[in-house]
């Protein structure tokens, strides 16, 4: 929501959620502050007929100028415990309607040279801790993903950028179905606003920034571990291990 409402002052949204009641909501809310043409499109990108639907709507879309892959969800427990048609849908949300849409809008802003694909990744790429085995491993595709199409744009000679943008923990309602409290969690200090990440996101796609990791203690953290040997980046994860993780199913 934060980033249609930042957006909307300039620009026409196509918004695509599972939920009705909000997207209409929404939509009628920038329509009347802002004039903007907002469309809508009730999908659930882990069905592969509702993805269709939208990849064919984005390729459709001669002024696409940016795509927002924001859609995503939470689940924690061990893996081998897990309910594995939860654990698939993870993985066809957070990877393959990724590769389906960032296809479709790529041959029109490539063939364009211009606009720009926002993947919102997590700092999870970087870091991982159990009971989230799959959360972190599409995180961490959803990252190197992100690398390899700037990769690609830079050869080809393209204008078009790409952003991995990797927030940590975010007031959002990402973590309202969680049954525990976020303090709990992590350290208040730890908590982002959805508006701080949302406004680094788009300050730093103006400068073409590929990764975007909001709030300076998110930094500090990962740039110490990506720079640690691996033997002792996971010993340092291991310490935030828990017996039991809890299944925690948190889908926005």
């Amino acid at each position: 929501m934060v980033f249609a409402r930042r957006l909307a002052p300039d620009h026409d949204l196509l918004l695509v959620a599972r939920r009705q009641d909000r997207l209409a909501t929404l939509a009628a809310e920038l329509t009347a502050r802002h004039g903007s043409v907002v469309g809508v499109i009730v999908a659930d990108l882990t069905n592969a007929a509702d993805l269709a639907v939208v990849a064919d709507r984005i390729a459709a879309e001669p002024n696409l100028a940016l795509l927002i892959n924001n859609a995503g969800f939470g689940y924690r427990a061990a893996f081998w415990e897990g309910d594995l048609n939860v654990i698939e849908d993870m993985h066809r949300l957070h990877v393959m309607a990724i590769v389906r849409l960032t296809h479709s809008a790529l041959r029109i802003l490539v063939a364009q040279n211009r606009g720009a694909v926002i993947n919102v990744s997590s700092v999870a790429s970087f870091a991982q801790r159990a009971g989230s085995a799959s959360y972190g491993a599409t995180k961490s595709w959803l990252s190197t993903f992100t690398e390899g199409l700037y990769l690609d744009l830079k050869k080809a000679g393209s204008a078009v950028a790409v952003q991995a943008l990797c927030p940590g923990f975010t007031y959002s309602g990402f973590h309202d179905g969680m049954a525990e409290d976020r303090h709990r969690i992590a350290p208040a200090a730890f908590w982002l606003t959805a508006d701080r990440v949302v406004d680094d996101s788009l300050r730093a796609l103006a400068r073409g920034t590929l990764f975007v990791v909001p709030g300076w203690r998110y930094k500090l953290l990962i740039g110490v571990l990506t720079k640690l040997p691996t033997w002792l980046k996971v010993r340092l994860e291991s310490r935030g291990l828990r017996r039991d993780p809890r299944k925690t199913d948190v889908r926005p």
